[in-house]
C-alpha cells in the first residue's frame, strides 16, 4: 500500500488478493465511496485521470484496474462483466466496504449493469456512461470492426498509458486479446435482468457515442425512475477520457456537476 498526496489530494494505493487476481486500486479523498471502473482497454488513469480530483473533493472515490488491464494481472479465464462484478465486490469487501455508489464508463458501464443485478445490497446509486446492454445498441459496423480486432489498430494514447503502467509488457496483447473476444462474444442481457435494477440510475451517453441514442433511451425506459443525459460529444468526452481530448479541452466541459446533483439527491430511490 503507497501513500501520496498531490495538491492537497491525498491518495493511496495498492493491491488485493481477489479471486485469484492481484487486483490493482487507488483511492482517492474522503467521504461516501464512488467507485470508479474504466473501460476496455483502458487504465484508471485513461479513462477517469480528469475527473478523479473533482470527484475527490466531496467524496472517497476507489478507482480499479480489471483482470489483465494495466497493473493488475491475469487469470487463466476469458473475460466476462459477470466476472468483473463479482471481482469489483470482493475487493470492496476486502476494503471493508459494505455500500457505494458506482460509476462506470463503456465496458466499466456493463460491468456496473451487472454489479446492480448480481449485488444489489452493495449498491447505493449507478451512473452508466456509455453502457452497453444489447447487441443493436451499437451501428453494424462495429462487430464487423471487433472480428477483425488488430492490437496495431488500438489508440496509441492507451497502448502507451498500458505501458507505463503494466509490469510485463506481453499483457498489451493478451489484455487485447481479451477485450476484443469479449466483445465479438458479447450477448443481450436479459430485459428481466435490466427491468430488476432498483438503483437510482443516471445515464449518459454522447450524440456522437458508439452507443445509439435509441439503445440509451430503451435502456432509460427499462429501468423505472432513471434519469438520461445525451451530452454533445463523442464516446467519454464528457469525463475527459485520454482518446478524446482536444487541445481546447476545458474542464467546465465535463459532467460531473451533473453526476454530483445527481448523487446528492435525497429521497429519490425507489
Amino acid at each position: 500500500m503507497g501513500t501520496a498526496t498531490t495538491d492537497k489530494l491525498t491518495s493511496s494505493s495498492g493491491y488485493s488478493e481477489v479471486n485469484g487476481l492481484k487486483m490493482y486500486y487507488e483511492i482517492y479523498g474522503q467521504g461516501k465511496p464512488l467507485v470508479l471502473i474504466h473501460g476496455g482497454g483502458s487504465t484508471i488513469q485513461t479513462t477517469f485521470e480528469k475527473v478523479i480530483p473533482l470527484f475527490a473533493k466531496n467524496r472517497k472515490v476507489i478507482a480499479v484496474e480489471l483482470q489483465a488491464h494495466g497493473r493488475t494481472n491475469d487469470r487463466n479465464a476469458d473475460l466476462s462483466f459477470e466476472q468483473d462484478a463479482d471481482d469489483i465486490v470482493t475487493l470492496l469487501k476486502n476494503l471493508n466496504i459494505d455500500k457505494a455508489d458506482f460509476f462506470g464508463f463503456s465496458n466499466g458501464g456493463t460491468t456496473t449493469l451487472q454489479i446492480a443485478i448480481r449485488h444489489p445490497e452493495i449498491v447505493d446509486k449507478i451512473i452508466l456512461g456509455s453502457a452497453l446492454t444489447k447487441r443493436n445498441g451499437v451501428p453494424a459496423w462495429f462487430w464487423d470492426f471487433m472480428k477483425q480486432a488488430k492490437l496495431e489498430n488500438m489508440p496509441e494514447q492507451l497502448k502507451v498509458a498500458y505501458k507505463q503502467v503494466a509490469p510485463d509488457m506481453n499483457g498489451l496483447q493478451i489484455m487485447h486479446d481479451r477485450d476484443a473476444k469479449r466483445m465479438v462474444n458479447f450477448k443481450n442481457i436479459p430485459d428481466g435482468q435490466i427491468e430488476s435494477i432498483k438503483a437510482p440510475t443516471l445515464i449518459i451517453i454522447g450524440d456522437k457515442d458508439v452507443i445509439t441514442p435509441e439503445h440509451a433511451i430503451e435502456l432509460h425506459r427499462q429501468i423505472v425512475g432513471s434519469e438520461l443525459a445525451i451530452i454533445p460529444g463523442g464516446h467519454g468526452e464528457y469525463i475527459g477520457e485520454i482518446t478524446t481530448l482536444k487541445p481546447d479541452f476545458k474542464e467546465s466541459d465535463l459532467v460531473v456537476p451533473m453526476i454530483e446533483k445527481f448523487l446528492n439527491k435525497k429521497g429519490e430511490g425507489i
